[in-house]
């Protein structure tokens, strides 16, 4: 089953903490394979090729399908472990993160490489910024002209989602409802245009908003 809605990150993005002279850089970026997940990290190793660690974790697929992690060469379960935890507990899904460290002089214990770990993955994903991406069904409203101020009035007054709007022989509006709603929205257009107008869905797809705009449509 296809979720109605996921959280992920926004954008790719930095950002740096210090814990007791070690740098801990976090770095988020939204990925969605494993491929690109893969060569994001290999971007980041590179650009930081002389650190002390560069440790990662991701999370792939709608039910956290693929979930991979990485301590780099730190104490088992004190770096990969806790940065996908972090993912995790955010409800984060397609993102990767590496947390670059260079080493202070202080070691820091298996406990405080843990904090430090999951605060520079929580230091990243704040940097990167969030966005939901929410399920959507495309619909065609082909309609006579004299429909146009009609239609465009209602679909405003229900604040719905638009995309283009054609004008040829007849006009072609773009709705994206909520894939949840679709069938319910092309039978309330259907019943708008007392059914001279040609409405058509295609396969839903994912749209990003800034906010989680299926909650709030219950």
């Amino acid at each position: 089953m296809t979720l109605p809605y996921f959280r992920t990150v926004k954008h790719q993005g930095f950002k740096e903490v210090v814990i007791k002279k070690s740098r801990f850089i976090g770095h988020a970026k939204p990925v969605e394979s494993e491929e690109e997940a893969v060569r994001f990290i290999e971007e980041i190793r590179k650009e930081h090729g002389s650190a002390t660690h560069n440790c990662f974790a991701y999370c792939l697929g709608e039910r956290d399908e693929v979930q991979k992690q990485s301590d780099d060469g730190e104490p088992s379960g004190t770096a990969g472990k806790p940065i996908l935890e972090v993912i995790k507990n955010q409800q984060m899904k397609n993102v990767a993160i590496v947390v670059t460290r260079y080493f202070g002089g202080i070691m820091l214990g298996a406990g405080g490489l843990i904090r430090a770990y999951t605060d520079g993955a929580v230091a990243a994903l704040e940097s990167a910024g969030h966005i939901y991406r929410v399920l959507h069904t495309p619909v065609e409203i082909c309609i006579d002209y004299t429909w146009h101020g009609k239609v465009e009035n209602e679909l405003r007054n229900r604040q719905m989602h638009m995309g283009e709007t054609k004008f040829t022989d007849k006009v072609t509006l773009t709705c994206y409802p909520l894939a949840e709603q679709a069938e319910a929205f092309v039978a309330w257009m259907t019943d708008l245009t007392q059914g001279q107008g040609m409405i058509a869905s295609s396969a839903s797809i994912y749209l990003d908003h800034d906010r989680n705009v299926a909650l709030e449509a219950l």
